[in-house]
């Protein structure tokens, strides 16, 4: 498990350390830098498959992420023209890699990577790995397959594109971690949990998949009770957009890191706790979860389950992200509220979920005439 992530001269981070628990909630204003923290896994992953790590250098735009130009990636006030990552593994395994930046030609070059080979058989650079963009795919009549990225590496695409082949393939397999199975569905089924737990954003929600191999597509189909199935263009955002946030979760084995972006997208107060909620749980269980997130609803869920004991206040934390003017430099800071046993936060600081608070403060003052 990741512990302590150090970044130096990256897009908005000069020099910024921020540590990481078995489940980890980054928030904050909008271009604060919380997608940038993410996108530091991301290009280190990508440069890996595309064979750059270790011995070449960064791939700044692929399949995870388009950072776009060298200068784009390096710090705008950066004294040194050098680009790092520091990360920290809780088996006291680091791996530093350092790149240096050349203004003239605008490239990143390899200067020195981790000597632990090992390193490189960690979750950052294995299959069992998720990544789901804010941009998630919506509903459609057919749905993308792939035999190499779903029955190789196990992946539902960064899109959730491959959620409806990935159901398709592994629906009968039982979900590996038994403290995520649904109290009102007796089988650990993938199918079955996957309905379950669909039911508490969309109650009666069964699913059913039909393949195409032929045409290389798959659909999807919803139905409740028992009514006719709906195809997955008649049911709305919020059922498609959450499939794969639930088969990420509820598929992944202990060991597992999960990067999610905006899982509150397209759901209603009472299914954003739900996934807070859920992501404790998956978190309690061995799997290590960053999120980011503008939802109040999910950081309750969360807050819920430690007070419940579903979850250890330790393995939570919280950063928040804001942008700050020093010597006429624009730069991320951030903050680190802890939890504690009972849910309760140490202090909020100003952005960090009260703009209901500001709202009421606002109403609760008479109206001016």
């Amino acid at each position: 498990m990741i512990k302590l992530v150090k970044l130096k001269n990256f897009k908005c981070f000069e020099d910024q350390s921020i540590h990481l628990g078995s489940l980890t909630l980054l928030s904050g204003l909008n271009s604060s830098g919380k997608s940038s923290f993410i996108q530091a896994f991301l290009l280190l992953r990508q440069s890996y498959f595309q064979d750059l790590l270790p011995n070449i250098g960064l791939s700044l735009n692929g399949e995870l992420v388009c950072i776009g130009t060298a200068q784009d990636a390096l710090f705008e006030g950066a004294k040194e023209d050098e680009i790092g990552f520091n990360i920290s593994w809780g088996d006291s395994r680091e791996g530093l890699w350092l790149f240096n930046y050349d203004r003239v030609s605008d490239v990143v070059r390899l200067k020195s990577t981790p000597t632990i080979s090992s390193i490189y058989e960690t979750s950052l650079f294995n299959n069992d790995f998720h990544y789901l963009t804010a941009e998630r795919i919506g509903p459609r009549p057919f749905f993308e397959t792939s035999d190499f990225q779903v029955s190789q590496r196990k992946q539902i695409g960064t899109r959730g594109e491959y959620a409806a082949h990935f159901l398709s393939v592994y629906r009968d397999e039982n979900i590996p971690n038994a403290i995520l199975k649904h109290q009102t569905e007796e089988s650990s089924s993938l199918i079955k949990q996957i309905s379950a737990w669909m039911g508490e954003i969309s109650p009666g929600t069964r699913i059913e998949r039909k393949l195409s191999p032929d045409m290389g597509l798959v659909s999807l189909q919803f139905s409740y009770g028992l009514s006719n199935p709906y195809r997955a263009t008649n049911v709305g955002f919020g059922i498609t957009y959450t499939l794969p946030i639930l088969l990420a979760v509820l598929a992944s084995p202990p060991g597992t890191l999960i990067l999610l972006e905006n899982p509150e997208a397209h759901l209603h107060p009472k299914g954003q706790a739900m996934i807070g909620h859920l992501l404790a749980l998956v978190a309690s269980c061995g799997v290590q979860v960053i999120v980011e997130t503008h939802s109040d609803h999910v950081l309750n869920g969360i807050r819920l389950a430690v007070h419940s004991g579903k979850i250890k206040p330790e393995d939570v934390r919280l950063h928040f992200f804001q942008r700050i003017e020093q010597n006429d430099q624009a730069l991320t800071q951030v903050v680190s509220p802890q939890i504690d046993r009972n849910g309760r936060i140490d202090h909020w600081p100003d952005g960090f979920f009260d703009e209901w608070d500001k709202s009421l403060d606002a109403l609760l003052e008479p109206a001016q005439e």
